[in-house]
């Protein structure tokens, strides 16, 4: 699969590709969900959780290196036929598809809640869709532009959580390991929709330069995801008591709501606001998989998906305003990434291997015979 030099890049931004795609809306509840399993060892479930990614993604390496330059759309026609594979790619899109509304309607309903209770979802959701179209008509570089620039402009945040730090209660955290360990499994398993991102992976790399320093750029972009994760759980954790984190839908927020200066009232608007670039990386990135991935399977031009891809979310968007719903959709694109992104990578593993082996044999039986 061959690409023009004009649409590559170097292995230096898949860096903020990852990290962009993996910090979204997700982070903001992950302190409460990962509470709800492992209580005040939710920390170790983060770190359990980064360790069986970095396991992830080290496959993911393996399986893509098999070949000079495919993307897993490739691989999988090449390993099961043209009719799997194309059905196998349609559920990726599928899934970016569900995860990308994910996105977009829980930052609507963060916005609704913390701003303007009274704002019709249309208006922020039409606004997020056209900078996205915007965006993605560009190609992928101006996609890997947008996570670039966007990367430095949202860092300065999470430093202003001041004031929780100084309240922060170690004694939260005691007894450590009261959790078992299916607990603490249950707790990383619930961070999966929070973590999910590298397998972007999979649709980008043909477009990487240099694609020996891949797995060194990914490496470093979970771990910067992880640990910022863990930050903000062991904060949430350390300043709320068991009742409080509980109640909290997004406990991040709430932490910076804390948080006051003489000259803004209420900070918490501004990082609702600011959040809106952590939500735009995300949805561009999404936006190009998922028009990327029908030009590859159908033969559909990518601004032809765009658009319409663009007008069915904003319809589900102005259909979905219910909470509860809202929660189904984020459940579904967890149980749904969980096979594809956590356990997928590893069941075609073996067939790789095999296909692998087949190919240097075949090649091998023709260099006797000549």
């Amino acid at each position: 699969m061959k690409k023009k030099p004009d649409l590559e890049f170097q292995a230096f931004y898949v860096f903020f590709l990852i990290a962009s795609i993996q910090i979204g809306v997700g982070i903001l509840g992950v302190p409460r969900i990962v509470y709800l399993e492992a209580e005040h060892d939710g920390w170790i479930s983060i770190l359990l959780s980064y360790f069986y990614i970095v396991l992830v993604v080290w496959t993911m390496i393996y399986i893509l290196r098999q070949y000079k330059n495919a993307d897993i759309l490739g691989i999988q026609v090449d390993l099961f036929g043209k009719w799997i594979g194309k059905i196998l790619g349609t559920i990726y899109l599928i899934y970016f598809t569900i995860g990308l509304l994910s996105i977009l309607i829980t930052y609507i309903e963060v916005v609704k809640v913390y701003i303007f209770p009274d704002m019709d979802n249309y208006i922020l959701g039409g606004l997020l869709l056209i900078l996205a179209i915007y965006t993605v008509l560009g190609g992928i570089r101006i996609v890997v532009g947008v996570c670039f620039i966007f990367f430095f402009l949202t860092q300065w945040v999470h430093l202003l959580l001041i004031q929780p730090i100084l309240n922060f209660d170690i004694l939260h955290f005691q007894p450590v390991l009261k959790a078992s360990f299916n607990e603490i499994v249950s707790g990383a398993k619930s961070t999966s929709y929070t973590m999910m991102g590298f397998e972007l992976l999979f649709f980008i790399y043909p477009f990487i330069q240099n694609k020996q320093k891949t797995n060194k750029a990914t490496q470093t972009a979970i771990g910067f995801s992880a640990a910022k994760t863990l930050v903000l759980t062991v904060v949430a954790i350390g300043y709320f008591n068991a009742s409080q984190l509980t109640r909290r839908e997004w406990p991040v927020l709430d932490l910076y709501k804390l948080q006051t200066f003489s000259f803004v009232e209420r900070f918490d608007y501004v990082v609702v606001a600011e959040w809106m670039m952590v939500v735009i990386p995300n949805i561009v990135i999404f936006m190009w998989v998922i028009t990327y991935g029908a030009k590859r399977l159908f033969q559909i031009s990518q601004k032809t998906t765009l658009y319409i891809v663009a007008i069915i979310l904003f319809i589900c968007i102005i259909l979905i305003s219910d909470h509860f719903f809202i929660h189904k959709i984020i459940d579904l694109s967890s149980a749904i990434g969980l096979w594809i992104v956590y356990v997928y990578p590893f069941l075609l593993l073996p067939w790789v291997w095999i296909k692998n082996r087949s190919r240097k044999r075949k090649g091998n039986e023709k260099h006797a015979k000549a």
